[in-house]
């Protein structure tokens, strides 16, 4: 049995880990099983860039972040690009899958990944895929591997934030990762003491987060800290049409710096922007994330053994279930509004900008 394991779309904690749970579920249970490690996600079987991995290799790495075999972004809408020979990179693969006489793919990645896995598995291709992106967007699993650890440092992010707002009586806006859904700035927002969380699922009005400053203002605390997805949009941007939003006065600006822009313009008290950007990604999984990832790659694992194909591994309820890759390619996981989540934060006194 032969067996091609690649890392796909942004980097995240726990990949190294799920990788390691493959591997040693196929070794433990198939004797003469090779493994090999495809180099730069994609792009390695697009190029034909592989290796023969020995399992000492996925000695050592459970804790270990990034990922052992590189990756890169290979958006599934260029999947239809000319590259070689009037070949397009979705075909090249194809090619190249045969050419290398894979009996099977181990695909670790995202949205954009799981569409391209999905095309792969309908021309023929055996595929298992594994959710894997600190966003937590993927349809179909209840949590993605990377989400809780890079909630984490969101987390550790917010907090130091504290002390030097409080020092200050500063206003400091967090600007989080998550351009389509807030995942990580709701649970990061709720875990750091967030005044405010805006997401990209709730347009915010800038009077209610002012009046959320004010209020802690006459209540003698200086200070206020706000968590911003960034794809956070204020009920004025959404209005618009995408055409006029390009040329609107949000022109230019993140999120985060727009809220800050519009502060600073309405209120007599210094506002701050930070961005920890790539810190979310970076650094070591988080026990949680390991014991999913152990779990997702050794369900993978079996599927392969079982000859199961076309199915990403899944956490539903506390248990790992296979999912046809037909039901979670293309879909987009949002955070609802009726999320009880966010039901129970506005109960604490957190504002989402929306009252």
């Amino acid at each position: 049995m032969k067996i091609g394991l690649l890392t796909s779309g942004g980097d995240c904690q726990g990949l190294n880990a799920a990788l390691r749970g493959v591997a040693k579920t196929l070794a433990n249970s198939v004797p003469d099983v090779e493994l090999y490690g495809i180099q730069d996600g994609y792009r390695g079987l697009i190029d034909g860039i592989w290796h023969r991995m020995k399992l000492r290799e996925f000695s050592g790495i459970l804790r270990e972040g990034g990922t052992i075999l590189g990756t890169s972004r290979q958006p599934f809408k260029t999947m239809q690009d000319i590259i070689e020979n009037d070949k397009n990179k979705l075909t090249m693969i194809m090619e190249n899958y045969k050419k290398g006489k894979f009996d099977a793919l181990v695909i670790l990645g995202g949205n954009g990944t799981h569409k391209t896995a999905y095309a792969l598995s309908q021309n023929g291709v055996n595929v298992v895929t594994l959710p894997k992106t600190i966003d937590n967007d993927i349809y179909g699993t209840d949590y993605s591997f990377g989400f809780d650890s890079a909630v984490a440092k969101a987390t550790e992010y917010l907090d130091v934030v504290h002390t030097t707002a409080a020092s200050h009586g500063r206003i400091f806006v967090v600007e989080l990762m998550g351009h389509k859904v807030g995942w990580i700035t709701l649970y990061a927002g709720i875990a750091g003491g967030a005044d405010a969380i805006l997401l990209p699922e709730i347009p915010y009005d800038i009077r209610h987060v002012m009046s959320v400053i004010e209020k802690r203002n006459q209540l003698g605390k200086k200070f206020s800290i706000i968590a911003v997805a960034e794809g956070a949009l204020s009920k004025e941007e959404v209005e618009l049409p995408k055409k006029e939003r390009k040329n609107s006065e949000s022109a230019g600006f993140t999120s985060g710096s727009y809220l800050v822009k519009k502060l600073s313009e309405r209120l007599n008290q210094d506002a701050r922007l930070l961005v920890p950007g790539h810190f979310q990604r970076g650094g070591d999984p988080t026990p949680s994330d390991r014991i999913l990832c152990s779990r997702l790659g050794a369900k993978a694992g079996e599927l392969i053994i079982k000859k199961k194909f076309g199915y990403m591994v899944a956490l539903r309820d506390n248990s790992i279930v296979p999912i046809p890759l037909s039901e979670v390619a293309g879909k987009l996981k949002t955070i609802p509004l009726d999320c009880e989540v966010i039901s129970q934060a506005r109960l604490i006194g957190i504002s989402f900008g929306d009252t």
